[in-house]
């Protein structure tokens, strides 16, 4: 896992740096703009994939083949649905975000362009969450990362191809992640075909059962605010960083490609805590699950160290890396700090939410998520006058901290319901 989710932030570090060689930061901001868009209308449904994670695991833990097929088709079925309203709806859904979000003129419309190639890759990446979610239950952690890694390195490739030897702008970036998603998504579905095979006939009764299907709703349904919860932060920071001009845009956007390094790294732990939680919560087995939770946060901690470290000593070099605009590469600098401090104080929210999402605690993480957004509007209320720019980080860094208190707070009642379970 570690492996897998660490190809998936050089995604956006490529995207990045291709497009930070333009001769403009417009180009930069626009692909920022647009991709923060479409990132947080699929990371809304995002529950696809940690609810798929969490009733697989249990099955897994329950030796129950029958339902970790009925899981997998429901949750695909809810997919293809979502997948198409999105489609349908894409122009509502363009106006919509872009009277929330204001940028330049330019800087609009070449994100328009790109959000309106990417809005058609929605149903393929939702139907890659749910075949991740499959194998992430199952524990078929090697499957995931080729399924991973064929997205990500296309996606990169195609980059660069479309950019660079093309010279297609930001619609090449588009292009390529349209192209990428439903190539993942083919070879996903295949995938998790084979693993569930031999799969024995699953009656519509089977399928359609009142209280699983209950279950899966529920379950989904608590995700998904919390998800909403989760993305009003990262879509804020965009437009404040948009209303603060296109180099604080794209200095920020700089700067959150170091977040999404660290924050898919760690997740890579949080990944693992889904499925072992999940599985030992299926079993009923309290004590090892206490002891994975002791394993992958030992492992979490010293990987968010190892962030902070690096971010610390390198953070002007790797900017450099990604932009050779000096403006936005010296307004970049003024807050490389909050980036290094951000691994160290992020790591346990997101250890946490792989614990709550495999157990499918998900009422918990739905109540503690809106808790700390309501301390991060606090926060940011109150500083964003004062501190401008440091104000917006400093309330990201309060979020990610108040998520983590929160969770640590519910957390001793899990391993209490495993053992009456």
């Amino acid at each position: 896992m570690v492996v897998a989710n660490f190809t998936i932030p050089f995604v956006g570090l490529v995207d990045t740096a291709v497009v930070g060689r333009l001769p403009d930061a417009r180009y930069l901001g626009a692909v920022a703009l647009g991709a923060m868009i479409l990132t947080a209308l699929n990371w809304i449904f995002g529950f696809l994939r940690m609810g798929t994670t969490g009733l697989t695991a249990q099955a897994t833990g329950r030796s129950d083949r029958g339902e970790q097929v009925a899981t997998a088709l429901r949750a695909m079925g809810l997919a293809a649905i979502i997948g198409a309203l999105i489609v349908a709806s894409q122009t509502p859904l363009h106006n919509l975000a872009f009277w929330v979000i204001s940028g330049s003129s330019e800087v609009e419309a070449l994100a328009s362009e790109y959000f309106y190639i990417r809005i058609w890759g929605t149903p393929a990446l939702l139907l890659h969450l749910v075949n991740l979610g499959v194998l992430f239950g199952l524990q078929r952690m090697r499957a995931a990362l080729l399924v991973t890694t064929v997205l990500n390195l296309l996606n990169i490739a195609l980059d660069v191809l479309f950019v660079i030897g093309f010279g297609w702008g930001v619609a090449g970036v588009a292009i390529g992640t349209l192209v990428s998603e439903y190539t993942a998504a083919a070879l996903g579905l295949v995938i998790v075909t084979r693993a569930l095979a031999p799969i024995r006939p699953i009656s519509n009764v089977a399928l359609l059962d009142g209280p699983r299907v209950a279950q899966l709703l529920q379950v989904s349904g608590n995700l998904f605010l919390r998800s909403f919860f989760l993305q009003i932060p990262f879509m804020t920071f965009t437009v404040l960083g948009a209303a603060l001009g296109n180099v604080v845009l794209a200095a920020n956007a700089v700067l959150m490609q170091f977040f999404f390094l660290m924050a898919f790294v760690l997740d890579s732990v949080a990944n693992s805590a889904e499925t072992l939680t999940g599985y030992c919560f299926g079993r009923n087995n309290a004590l090892a699950l206490r002891q994975a939770v002791r394993y992958c946060a030992g492992w979490s901690g010293v990987m968010a160290a190892v962030a902070t470290l690096c971010y610390l000593t390198l953070g002007d070099s790797l900017i450099g890396l990604l932009t050779d605009l000096p403006e936005v590469r010296q307004t970049a600098g003024e807050y490389v700090l909050w980036s290094a401090l951000l691994p160290i104080i992020a790591v346990w929210a997101f250890l946490l939410d792989g614990i709550f999402i495999g157990t499918t605690r998900t009422a918990e993480l739905r109540n503690a998520m809106a808790a700390s957004l309501a301390c991060y509007v606090g926060v940011l209320w109150l500083g964003f006058d004062a501190l401008g720019n440091h104000g917006v980080w400093l309330a990201m860094t309060v979020f990610m901290a108040s998520r983590g208190m929160l969770l640590a707070a519910y957390y001793p009642r899990i391993p209490r319901l495993a053992e009456a379970s």
